[in-house]
C-alpha cells in the first residue's frame, strides 16, 4: 500500500468494500469496464492514489485486469486463487491439524460420492495407478505416503468438483504430513500393511461399482481405522490384532 493510502485506511477500505459489493451484486460483470480512476474517486470522495490503490488490490486478487490505454476491466475470477491463500493462513495456524483433517473428511466424503456419478476412464485409471503404487511401496515411508497421497487426490479429481480441488489443495502440505506420519505407523503395528493396501482396495471398488452409499461409508471407516492405530501409537500400544471399527 503507497504512503496516502496507508495513511488514509478508511478510504481504501471504502473504495474496497464499494467496488466489492458491485462485483458481488452483479452490477459489475466479467468483461466491464471500471469507471475512470478520476470519476470513481470523485464519487466517493477520497483522493486517486487510494482508488488506484485499491484497484491494485483487486487485481492482485485476479478479480481486474488493469490496462495501459485501456482502464480497469473485470476478470472472470479463477478459483484457484484460494488455493495460495488458504496453504498461507493453515501454515501460520499449526496448532488446527486436527481442524484441518476434520475439514478434509468433510471434502472427501462429498468427493467420492461425486466421483461415484462423475468419475471417467481417466480417473478409475489414475486411481488404479495410485492403488498399485500403494502395495508396491507398502515398506517405503517416503514413497509409500505419497502413493497414498496420490489416491486420495485422485478421489477428488475425480469428482469434477473445481471447488473441493481447490480446497484440497490447499491442505496440501499438512495431508503429505499426515500420510508420512501414517506410514511410519507401519514399522509399529504389521496389521497396517494389509489393512492400507486392502481397504484402499475397497473404496476404488466401491467408487468403480458407482455406490456412493457403499463409497462414502468405506472412506469413513478408513479414516475412523487410521485414527485407531494413531489413538493406539500414543498409548504405546503394540500390534495384537485389528483395530476396533466402531
Amino acid at each position: 500500500m503507497d504512503a496516502q493510502a496507508a495513511e488514509d485506511p478508511k478510504g481504501f477500505e471504502k473504495v474496497f468494500a464499494f467496488l466489492r459489493e458491485q462485483l458481488l451484486d452483479g452490477t459489475l460483470k466479467p468483461g466491464d469496464r471500471l469507471i475512470a480512476e478520476r470519476e470513481l474517486a470523485v464519487q466517493l470522495g477520497v483522493s486517486r492514489p487510494i482508488v488506484r490503490e485499491a484497484l491494485r488490490a483487486l487485481h492482485m486478487l485476479g478479480i481486474v485486469e488493469i490496462r495501459d490505454r485501456i482502464g480497469t476491466i473485470v476478470k472472470r475470477p479463477d478459483i484457484s486463487m484460494l488455493k495460495d491463500f488458504f496453504a498461507l493462513a493453515l501454515a501460520q495456524q499449526a496448532d488446527l491439524i486436527d481442524d484441518v483433517m476434520e475439514a478434509r473428511i468433510a471434502i472427501e466424503c462429498q468427493a467420492i460420492r461425486l466421483a461415484c456419478e462423475r468419475a471417467m476412464i481417466a480417473d478409475f485409471e489414475r486411481l488404479q495407478r495410485a492403488l498399485v503404487r500403494i502395495g508396491a511401496t507398502i515398506d517405503e515411508a517416503e514413497a509409500g505416503s505419497l502413493a497414498d497421497y496420490d489416491f486420495h487426490r485422485a478421489i477428488v479429481l475425480a469428482s469434477r468438483s473445481q471447488t473441493l480441488a481447490v480446497l484440497h489443495d490447499s491442505m496440501s502440505t499438512l495431508l503429505a504430513r499426515s500420510h508420512r506420519s501414517r506410514r511410519e505407523l507401519v514399522q509399529m503395528f504389521g496389521s497396517m500393511k494389509t489393512y492400507l493396501i486392502d481397504d484402499h482396495k475397497r473404496v476404488f471398488d466401491a467408487i468403480v461399482a458407482r455406490d456412493p452409499d457403499r463409497a462414502e461409508v468405506t472412506l469413513r471407516r478408513h479414516f475412523a481405522i487410521g485414527d485407531e492405530y494413531r489413538r493406539r501409537a500414543a498409548l504405546g500400544d503394540g500390534d495384537r490384532g485389528e483395530p476396533a471399527t466402531g
